[in-house]
């Protein structure tokens, strides 16, 4: 990733960091100073250019919070709209999940080929115990349950990775280590769907198993450009994310079909969400992150996440002279792409 991105992306993520944990050090000061420039308040959108404004009135807040990262790979640009405010991961942390099983075949803790349970819950009451009960089901080689938490968003296959590699705090500890801050999992996906509802996230942040969409945005680029997983790791992750069937009305409604998508969706109780790498015909590489949440109901979300990618394919396109920010180009070679 461009040295100028990552500063800004890092950057943003300490202050919401520092807003949201105050204990932390020097955290006291960040919110401060946030909140003196911002208020404390869940903030509507700003726009301090064109391509914002677009994005600004696609993503107007009215009717619930709505995030935007995007970056061009190619040439560092980027923008986002509420992109340093937490919105809930939903399946999009799967990326995550996926990301820290393969970290372990690289480093020869498991294998694709090693069989595992889907892990299937228990009924149970919401909030009856930390983690919803789940009882082990069909045995499925590793990269079958990759496959299938990747492409049909299957959260018994999910729950089974996450299983394997030691539950949410081993994806925290590889976030952690990878330098991904902005992204958490406290609960497995069984605990998540059984407790969804409580919170609206329409119009309350909840930290718990969330990310910010410029966190996500920086998780994407830096998987899509091998900076954590070897090229073999990364070619299941992208190529399972390029064969995604969930979402057929949100980022990809928007995109034209002459473009390829390997993305992930979200869904929970008044919120979707879908984020993903582009690869445009002229050959630019776009991260995108959009998490929608109220809008009247999941058709109206599913309707904005397509507006708003199609507005971001459009104003990264070079005739459209909106982009924002240039950072200046690496000069080291990037590594050879997975055919998304």
């Amino acid at each position: 990733m461009r040295t100028g991105i990552r500063a800004r992306v890092i950057g943003l993520a300490a202050i919401v960091a520092g807003v949201l944990t105050p204990a932390a050090a020097g955290a006291s000061d960040l919110e401060q100073a946030f909140d003196q420039t911002f208020g404390g308040e869940l903030r509507a959108p700003q726009a301090p250019s064109p391509f914002e404004r677009q994005l600004t009135s696609l993503a107007e807040a009215s009717e619930g919070r709505i995030g935007v990262a995007a970056l061009d790979l190619s040439s560092g640009q980027s923008v986002q709209v509420l992109g340093d405010q937490p919105f809930p991961l939903a399946s999009t942390g799967k990326v995550a999940i996926v990301a820290t099983f393969l970290d372990g075949v690289d480093h020869g803790r498991f294998q694709l080929t090693d069989q595992y349970p889907l892990m299937l819950p228990i009924p149970s009451r919401k909030f009856a115990g930390s983690s919803a009960p789940v009882r082990p089901g069909a045995m499925l080689p590793a990269l079958n349950l990759i496959e299938l938490a990747l492409t049909r968003s299957d959260n018994h296959a999910t729950d089974g990775l996450l299983a394997a590699i030691g539950g949410p705090q081993a994806v925290d500890r590889w976030l952690a280590k990878t330098g991904n801050s902005g992204i958490r999992l406290d609960r497995n996906i069984a605990t998540l769907v059984r407790d969804d509802g409580v919170i609206n996230p329409a119009t309350t942040v909840d930290v718990r198993d969330s990310t910010t969409p410029l966190a996500m945005v920086r998780l994407l680029a830096g998987l899509y450009q091998g900076e954590w997983l070897t090229p073999a790791s990364r070619e299941v992750l992208l190529g399972a994310m390029s064969r995604c069937q969930t979402g057929i009305r949100r980022m990809k409604a928007g995109i034209p079909e002459d473009s390829l998508v390997g993305h992930k969706t979200g869904t929970l109780a008044n919120t979707s969400s879908d984020v993903g790498i582009i690869r445009t015909p002229d050959g630019r590489t776009v991260a995108l992150a959009i998490y929608v949440t109220g809008q009247g109901g999941k058709p109206g979300r599913e309707a904005r996440i397509a507006n708003i990618a199609h507005a971001v394919w459009q104003g990264f396109s070079p005739q459209d002279g909106l982009l924002l920010r240039t950072a200046a180009r690496a000069s080291t070679p990037e590594p050879a792409r997975p055919q998304l």
